[in-house]
C-alpha cells in the first residue's frame, strides 16, 4: 500500500519503529569485538522485498558495511549514516535488558540512544519513500557502517579509501539533543594527543636529593602546558563566532555558561595517563604520559603544535615520544544543509533548534575532510554508554519524522 508522502507513513507507523529498534538492539554488536555480520544479515532480510539496491563492502569480513541505494528524480545525492556496533556493557550493572526491553515509553538496550534508535528510525524513513507514491526528490544514499566507535578503520574510512560514498550531503544519525533541548552538530573540535617521556636519574627513595625524578619532570611539563596554552583563549576564525556563542548557550543548562565558554573559548588539555617508577622507595628514572589537548574548529592545530613543541623542548628530560593531531571542522551554519536540518527539526519539534559544535569528533569529521557536507541530527537521552541506556519512543519518533522530511527540504533549499 502506498502513502501519499514519506511524512504520513512514519507518523503511521509508530509500532513498526518501536518494533525495528527492539530487533535491532536485540543483537549485540559490542565493539570490541564488533562483529555486526548478524545485524546487516538482519537489515538485510527487512528490506528483502522492498525492491532496493542493497550492498555490503567489507574490509573485515566480521565488520560489514551495507549500502542501500533508493533512486530518485534529479542528479543529486543525499545520504544517511548510521553505525551499527556500540561500546560494551556488563549486563549484571543494568537494571533493564541490554539488549532491548521496552517499559512505558522508553526503550532501554545498549545502544538505544547511540545509536541504534536513531538507525531504526533511518530505517523507518527508508521503508517510507520506498512506499511512497513518488520517488524522492534526490537519489538517497543510507551507509551503515561498522568499527565507529573504536575509531577503527573497516567502517566509514574503508567507503571513503575505496571512493564508495559518492554524497551531496549527510545526515549522521549521532544523538545531539537532550533534556528538551535540540541542536544540529555543524562543527567538531581538533585534536593534539602527545605522548611525553621523562628521563631522570635513580636514586634511593630515602636520598631523593641525589636523583632527579621522572614523574616530577614529566608533572611538570603537563602543569607548563596547561599554564601556558589553558588559560590562553583561542584565536578562532570570525566565521566560526556564531557557533561558539551557539554551543555555549546550548551547554549552559547543564554545566554553566562559564564553564561552557572556558570548554570551547579556550584549549582543553587532559592528562589521560601517566606510567612510571618502580617501587616506593626509589626515585623513577623514567616515567609517560598521555596528553588530550582539544582546539575549536576555526584554530590551525599545526600552529598550536608548533608552540607546543617549543614549549616542551624547554622542559629538562621531557621530549615528545608520539604525537597524532587533527585539524577541527566545520560545515557553514547558514548552508543548505544545516538549514535544511534544523529548519526540519525546528517544524517538526516546535522547538528552537541550536546550531553548535560537539566537544570531540567522529564520523562527520572524516566525512568533512573527504569534501561530503555533513551535519549530525538526532533526538535522544543524556545515557550514552552509561548503564541502562535508553531513548524514548517520542524521540525516536521525532527522528525518523525528521528523517523523512529532510530530502525534501534540502532538495528545496539547494535550488534556492
Amino acid at each position: 500500500m502506498t502513502h501519499s508522502d514519506p511524512a504520513t507513513y512514519v507518523a503511521e507507523n509508530r509500532s513498526e519503529l518501536v518494533r525495528t529498534t527492539l530487533d535491532v538492539l536485540a543483537v549485540d554488536t559490542s565493539n570490541p569485538p564488533g562483529d555486526t555480520r548478524t545485524l546487516v544479515e538482519g537489515i538485510e532480510a527487512e528490506l528483502d522485498g522492498l525492491g532496493v539496491e542493497t550492498e555490503r563492502f567489507a574490509v573485515d569480513p566480521a565488520k560489514p558495511n551495507l549500502l542501500v541505494r533508493v533512486p530518485g528524480d534529479g542528479d543529486r545525492t543525499f545520504c544517511f549514516n548510521g553505525h551499527l556496533d556500540t561500546v560494551p556493557f556488563d549486563a549484571e550493572t543494568w537494571e533493564y535488558d541490554p539488549l532491548g526491553e521496552r517499559v512505558d515509553d522508553r526503550i532501554y538496550g545498549r545502544g538505544a540512544t547511540d545509536m541504534k534508535g536513531p538507525l531504526a528510525a533511518m530505517l523507518l524513513a527508508l521503508r517510507a519513500f520506498v512506499e511512497a507514491d513518488g520517488k524522492p526528490p534526490v537519489d538517497l544514499l543510507f551507509t551503515f557502517v561498522s568499527d565507529e566507535e573504536v575509531g577503527g578503520d573497516a567502517g566509514l574510512p574503508a567507503l571513503l579509501a575505496a571512493d564508495r560514498l559518492d554524497a551531496d550531503a549527510c545526515v549522521i544519525g549521532e544523538p545531539t539533543c537532550s533534556d528538551g533541548r535540540y541542536s544540529v552538530v555543524v562543527a567538531d573540535r581538533g585534536s593534539i594527543w602527545l605522548t611525553l617521556e621523562a628521563t631522570g636519574e635513580a636514586a634511593h627513595g630515602s636520598r631523593p636529593v641525589l636523583g632527579d625524578n621522572a614523574i616530577d619532570r614529566l608533572y611538570g611539563a603537563v602543569t607548563t602546558l596547561r599554564e601556558r596554552f589553558g588559560k590562553r583563549e583561542l584565536d578562532i576564525d570570525a566565521t566560526v563566532e556564531p557557533i561558539l556563542e551557539e554551543s555555549i548557550e546550548y551547554y549552559a543548562p547543564t554545566m554553566g555558561a562559564e564553564t561552557a565558554r572556558e570548554l570551547f573559548a579556550y584549549p582543553s588539555i587532559n592528562l589521560g595517563t601517566i606510567e612510571g617508577g618502580e617501587a616506593i622507595n626509589s626515585v623513577p628514572q623514567s616515567a609517560t604520559a598521555e596528553i588530550d589537548i582539544r582546539l575549536t574548529a576555526g584554530v590551525q592545530t599545526p600552529d598550536v603544535l608548533s608552540e607546543v613543541r617549543e614549549c616542551v623542548a624547554t622542559c629538562d628530560g621531557v621530549t615528545i615520544s608520539e604525537v597524532s593531531w587533527s585539524v577541527g571542522t566545520v560545515e557553514p551554519p547558514d548552508s543548505p544543509l544545516v538549514e535544511a536540518v534544523a529548519s526540519t527539526a525546528e517544524t517538526v519539534t516546535g522547538q528552537r533548534v541550536y546550531r553548535r559544535s560537539a566537544t570531540g569528533g567522529g564520523d562527520a569529521k572524516k566525512l568533512r575532510n573527504a569534501g561530503v557536507p555533513t551535519v549530525e541530527f538526532a533526538a535522544g537521552t543524556d545515557t550514552v554508554h552509561a548503564v541502562d541506556e535508553y531513548i524514548t519512543v517520542d524521540a525516536l519518533a521525532t527522528n525518523a519524522a525528521v528523517y523523512a522530511r529532510l530530502p525534501a527540504v534540502w532538495a528545496d533549499t539547494e535550488e534556492l
